[in-house]
């Protein structure tokens, strides 16, 4: 297992560590019916197998089952997001009934000892906001604030922990440079537009929280890849994987501490909302991207490789969650150390819907985030992507990530081994050497 130390004492984690699991609303709720998403799922083509969301987990009507089974394995955090769709249905107009729904959300993980962290957006927008061009049009950033306002005003009392924007270099690149999520364009110049909108809706929405509730805890959680050079000590492969990572974590990394935004999202414009607009640093880690120098701008000077034969999840060679790379969670760990906040791991996992391959994969990254701790990065929490299986977007029910397999006909749920594995370690608040050698091998 690539760097995973089997030792004779346990693997120790912090006191008060965050032992915990990742979702999001419309993976889990079912029968959102007023967002982009469940619009896209009736158009032919746009869901892989031409999967729908339907009852999704049933968490809308009972979410309290599954965390009944999260307190049962010993699980102390849990990381979930609200549906703007929902809290506000109409331009200007909110829900209570739904907000009365998410703060019995919010009430239930408490009352079962766990934690919730919350995250405002997390891909999914009202109708009526695609309607008016989303994220492409900066009135945006004043929508945005305003739901931000009433859903923190109504669950301040149940959560301290807030993200703002889950993830937005994927949304933007999936839905607007390769057409893959609604609205399906391949535009650049939107692309570039919705990533400004979205990090200067970051930076208001930051300052909102914090008006509302001074003691919150507020961050986003950004997608990032431990970008390389594919080629150990090759100049042009590492300056290849610098532009990669540039455009794709450092210009938000760098807006959200110094409130300056960069090349090509601005032209270093100044905004003081932005500046140190975290608290936390929220790290969403599956795998590693390596790139090999190209002469050619239009590929950003570089191709994205795989390492030669390197262990493949589900996703297969080509797909976002695809070959087991735990020392690049250990890099970035101790790389966000240096910006001075305490690090989350907000998501990390796989797909792999016969769970031969989860177990390990849980440990060797556990055990990267372990090592990091113990070379001083501040982490604080681990968050499994996910619980039980969820509709996971374009992909549909074509990849199971879950702890606990569904049947999504009969929402029948299966625990998997590796749930079982991480109630262990939770409780433990440790990873024990027979857990290690029992799923190591050689590669």
């Amino acid at each position: 297992m690539n760097n995973q130390r089997v030792t004779q004492t346990p693997l120790q984690f912090p006191a008060h560590f965050l032992w915990g699991t990742a979702s999001s609303a419309h993976q889990v709720e079912g029968l959102n019916r007023n967002n982009q998403w469940w619009a896209a799922e009736a158009k032919p083509g746009a869901i892989w197998h031409e999967g729908k969301s339907g009852a999704a987990c049933n968490w809308w009507a009972d979410a309290e089952a599954d965390f009944d089974r999260m307190a049962g394995m010993g699980l102390n955090a849990h990381r979930l997001s609200v549906e703007w769709s929902r809290i506000e249905p109409e331009p200007g107009r909110f829900d209570g009934a739904a907000m009365e729904r998410y703060r019995a959300i919010l009430a239930a993980l408490t009352a079962r000892g766990i934690r919730p962290m919350v995250c405002l957006h997390h891909f999914s927008n009202p109708l009526w906001l695609e309607a008016r061009g989303g994220w492409q049009r900066a009135e945006v950033i004043e929508r945005f604030q305003s739901f931000v306002r009433y859903t923190v005003t109504g669950l301040r009392d149940l959560c301290s922990d807030w993200l703002t924007i889950n993830e937005p270099q994927v949304y933007v690149n999936h839905a607007f440079l390769e057409g893959i999520f609604p609205p399906h364009k391949r535009d650049t110049l939107a692309g570039l537009r919705v990533y400004r909108h979205m990090l200067l809706a970051h930076g208001v929405a930051y300052q909102t929280i914090h008006s509302l509730q001074p003691e919150a805890q507020v961050g986003n959680a950004s997608a990032l890849r431990a970008y390389r050079g594919e080629r150990d000590g090759s100049r042009r492969d590492a300056f290849a994987a610098a532009v990669h990572r540039y455009l794709g974590e450092d210009i938000w990394l760098r807006a959200i501490r110094s409130g300056f935004i960069l090349p090509p999202m601005g032209h270093g414009d100044w905004h003081p909302a932005l500046r140190d607009s975290f608290d936390f640093i929220g790290i969403n880690y599956y795998t590693q991207t390596l790139v090999r120098f190209k002469p050619n701008p239009l590929k950003l000077f570089g191709e994205r490789k795989h390492k030669e034969g390197a262990e493949l999840s589900d996703s297969g060679r080509d797909g976002p969650y695809s070959w087991y790379a735990p020392e690049g969670l250990y890099d970035l760990c101790v790389a966000m150390a240096a910006l001075g906040k305490p690090i989350y791991v907000t998501e990390n996992g796989l797909p792999d819907a016969d769970d031969d391959q989860r177990p390990r994969w849980l440990l060797g990254h556990l055990a990267a985030v372990q090592r990091a701790i113990a070379d001083g990065a501040d982490v604080r929490g681990y968050y499994h992507w996910t619980f039980v299986d969820n509709f996971e977007w374009a992909e549909g029910w074509g990849l199971r990530f879950g702890l606990i397999a569904l049947d999504p006909a009969t929402q029948v749920r299966t625990p998997r081994p590796s749930a079982a594995l991480y109630a262990e370690i939770a409780r433990a608040n440790a990873i024990s050497p027979a857990q290690l050698a029992a799923h190591t091998h050689a590669e």
